[in-house]
């Protein structure tokens, strides 16, 4: 009886022990990879501006659209003009920096001297943290093969409008009403202030565009048409003959195509004066312009009810 009891009892032991047992699987630790690798493994990285959390401002990366890192040189993409081409999609050369355990150091030829703290979000996502403003940049990567320039050159048309010191008018069509817009032979489009400000003006074609007679300061907007990417509502608030609306089409990096669908005119506009943010530092006045712009969260609007901030000249 007693041998019996022994033997119920390992048994017992036994099925405790047998029951209690859970395999584990140990499995690999994830591979770590450098930050030179990390910022490397991606051609472009697209700054998702809308994404920036904090209130502060890292000047060179606000301006740009992407940047990239290549054996120490910064690259970006500042100018909606020229984009997928200048550079072989990489952009101009901004200046260079050092990356070590997870910190990037970046020294602008512009903005100067900027350090981050660098976080990797997911495969494709990192984060910049700048310590000294307290603000986060939220980087997207790609490769050139698979990044969608067109799509960011359509989403940011109203900064392509600013990349001119001023747009002329070189063909109205033989069709089409008399309108009051007829008249007006030169646009620009404002970087900085409220990035909502144009000015018109009616001098001779072929005049120089430093000798440009501004006849009036307003507000415009660039608004999407549902289901069509690659066309644009530009409207321009006209006090003395109310807003004018027109669908915008762009032909090409330098001119573009206004059709006036009140009047059923078309209008073709061609840059003067490409302002190439950061380059050609001989000269002045470009360079300043590339510090005043910045890009900025915005939604596309094509009425502005601002009015107090239109000035009649």
């Amino acid at each position: 009886m007693r041998i019996v009891k022994l033997l119920l009892g390992f048994t017992l032991t036994a099925t405790l022990f047998t029951a209690c047992y859970t395999e584990v699987n140990i499995e690999d630790e994830p591979t770590t990879i450098s930050i030179n690798q990390l910022l490397s493994s991606y051609e472009i990285w697209y700054v998702d501006i809308n994404s920036t959390v904090g209130f502060g401002e890292t000047p060179f990366l606000q301006k740009a659209f992407t940047i990239s890192f290549r054996n120490g040189v910064m690259y970006a993409n500042n100018n909606i003009v020229g984009l997928g081409d200048n550079g072989g999609g990489f952009g101009i050369d901004v200046g260079v920096y050092d990356a070590y355990d997870m910190i990037l150091d970046v020294s602008h030829d512009i903005d100067g001297f900027e350090t981050f703290d660098v976080f990797q979000i997911n495969s494709n996502t990192i984060e910049l943290y700048n310590p000294n403003n307290d603000t986060s940049y939220f980087l997207e990567g790609y490769q050139r093969s698979n990044f969608d320039y067109d799509f960011v050159f359509y989403d940011n048309i109203h900064y392509f409008l600013q990349e001119y010191e001023a747009w002329e008018k070189t063909y109205t069509s033989a069709f089409g009403a008399i309108n009051e817009f007829d008249n007006e032979n030169y646009l620009q489009f404002l970087a900085g202030g409220n990035d909502s400000t144009f000015k018109s003006s009616q001098d001779e074609s072929g005049t120089n565009t430093n000798n440009l007679i501004w006849d009036y300061t307003g507000i415009y907007g660039v608004g999407n048409v549902n289901g069509n990417e690659y066309l644009k509502i530009l409207t321009l608030d006209y006090d003395f003959f109310n807003n004018e609306y027109f669908e915008l089409s762009v032909i090409n990096d330098r001119k573009i195509e206004l059709f006036h669908p009140s009047s059923e005119t078309v209008y073709e506009f061609e840059g003067r004066g490409y302002i190439q943010y950061l380059k050609n530092g001989d000269t002045k006045g470009k360079i300043k312009a590339s510090i005043d712009k910045k890009r900025k969260y915005r939604k596309d609007k094509v009425e502005n009810p601002r009015e107090s901030t239109r000035v009649k000249q």
